[in-house]
């Protein structure tokens, strides 16, 4: 990335620097002898030509089109700062992928499958106090037995506010109010059902499988930014590109894994 002016005495430059002088002229980091990578380089230049000089002073680079005599300071990426960029968007990509997981199983446990499960609740709002908040925040879920739901509220005064939340939910329940407590029965599915329910759920975890590709995506494209940056040469990207496709397959591998279970579930009388 080039500094935007370069002053008389010193300034810092660094990969693939530009240099303003008369002339335009621009370093290619590629043609640069070995010991200048990583190194600060002084310069010097009159009349057309200009002289680079490692720090260690074993080598010099000539390069023509300089019509002043200035001296400056240029600062190449180094390795670590590279490996930096690198690891950042590895890490980034994993978080992401790791919550389209969590996603794709939060959708799961919404489903009922004929078993109580308190998860059949998460996504289930209450109006309280005139702000819609979830349930679990204001109400504890415990299971009974395999076929009811016991939903203990913190606030008994927020009785009919779940009570109405519930009924006007998806899950299909008739929720039984005692006055301290509401009781649901979780009704056995049709086979009919069974089969609308497997359907949806596979349609979320192929949801599931299109946001890790479109992470491994945008991974790949932050790695041609680093490229074109010369920051990463093109097999560098192959390399990383091959690293993280094996890394999405194994995310795609999991979602499978959860599906078959969920689907297993929902299946099973």
């Amino acid at each position: 990335m080039a500094m935007s002016s370069l002053s008389p005495s010193t300034s810092s430059i660094y990969q693939k620097p530009r240099i303003v002088t008369n002339k335009l002229v621009t370093f290619n980091p590629t043609k640069l002898p070995t010991s200048f990578q990583g190194n600060l380089l002084s310069w010097s230049s009159s009349v057309c030509h200009m002289k680079l000089k490692a720090k260690n002073g074993v080598d010099a680079f000539v390069v023509k089109g300089v019509s002043q005599k200035r001296t400056a300071t240029i600062k190449c990426a180094t390795m670590e700062e590279i490996e930096a960029e690198k690891s950042l968007i590895e890490k980034n990509a994993k978080e992401r992928m790791d919550k389209a997981i969590d996603s794709v199983l939060a959708n799961f446990n919404s489903i009922r499958t004929g078993r109580s499960n308190p998860a059949m609740l998460d996504k289930v709002e209450v109006e309280y106090y005139g702000s819609p908040v979830n349930l679990k925040t204001i109400a504890q879920i415990s299971t009974p037995d395999s076929s009811s739901l016991l939903v203990q509220p913190y606030d008994k005064s927020s009785l009919k506010a779940i009570e109405k939340a519930i009924v006007n939910s998806d899950l299909g329940m008739t929720p039984s109010n005692d006055g301290e407590v509401i009781r649901l029965s979780i009704p056995q599915l049709t086979s009919d059902r069974r089969k609308e329910l497997s359907k949806v759920v596979s349609k979320q975890a192929e949801e599931g499988k299109v946001a890790i590709r479109n992470i491994r995506r945008d991974a790949i494209k932050s790695y041609d930014k680093l490229e074109k940056e010369k920051k990463l040469s093109e097999d560098n990207v192959k390399d990383l590109s091959a690293d993280l496709q094996k890394v999405t397959d194994e995310y795609i591998k999991k979602i499978d894994t959860i599906f078959k279970q969920k689907e297993k579930e929902l299946l099973t009388v």
